[in-house]
C-alpha cells in the first residue's frame, strides 16, 4: 500500500473517531444489540430500525445508530459501518462483514476502493481485529434478533 493511500486511510479512521456518524440511541429502533470486547473493554450498542420490504422482499435497515465506548479503532469502525449498511438487507450486511473481516485479517483491499479498506492496516495488529469487528458483530446480532450480547471472545477474529 502506498504511503499516500495509507495516510488517506488513517485520516478516514481519525475523522470517524473524532466526528462519529450515527452516534446515539435511535428512538425508533425496533432491534437493539450490545457487544463487548472483554480483552480491552470496548463496548458497543447498535440500534436498528428495520422496515419490511415489499411483499416477499426482505427487511432492510432503514435507520441505524450506535453508542458505546472504546478505542479509536472500535469507535471509528462502528461509525463507518453505520454509513455502509443503511438500506441493506441481512444477507447484504453479512456479505459486507465477510469482506470487511477479510480486509482486517489479511490487509488485502478490494479492487473497488471503499472506505472500509481504511482498516486494512489493522491486520498488522491482531489484537485490534476484535476492536474493528465489534460493531459488526453487534449489528449482526441485532439483525438476527439475538438477545445474547455479542462478544469478541466467541469469534475467531
Amino acid at each position: 500500500m502506498s504511503a499516500d493511500l495509507s495516510d488517506l486511510y488513517q485520516q478516514v479512521i481519525l475523522d470517524h473517531n473524532k466526528r462519529p456518524r450515527n452516534r446515539g440511541k435511535l428512538p425508533t429502533a425496533n432491534r437493539v444489540a450490545h457487544g463487548d470486547n472483554p480483552s480491552c473493554g470496548d463496548q458497543c450498542s447498535v440500534y436498528l430500525r428495520l422496515d419490511a420490504g415489499a411483499p416477499g422482499q426482505p427487511e432492510r435497515i432503514a435507520e441505524i445508530s450506535f453508542d458505546g465506548s472504546g478505542c479509536a479503532i472500535s469507535q471509528a469502525s462502528a461509525s463507518l459501518m453505520t454509513t455502509q449498511v443503511k438500506g441493506k438487507t441481512a444477507p447484504e450486511v453479512e456479505a459486507m462483514f465477510q469482506n470487511f473481516h477479510h480486509i482486517v485479517t489479511t490487509g488485502e483491499t478490494p479492487e473497488e476502493i471503499s472506505d472500509l479498506a481504511a482498516f486494512a492496516g489493522v491486520h498488522s495488529f491482531p489484537a485490534r481485529i476484535k476492536c474493528a469487528t465489534l460493531g459488526w458483530h453487534a449489528t449482526l446480532n441485532a439483525l438476527h434478533g439475538e438477545a445474547t450480547p455479542a462478544t469478541t471472545e466467541k469469534h475467531t477474529d
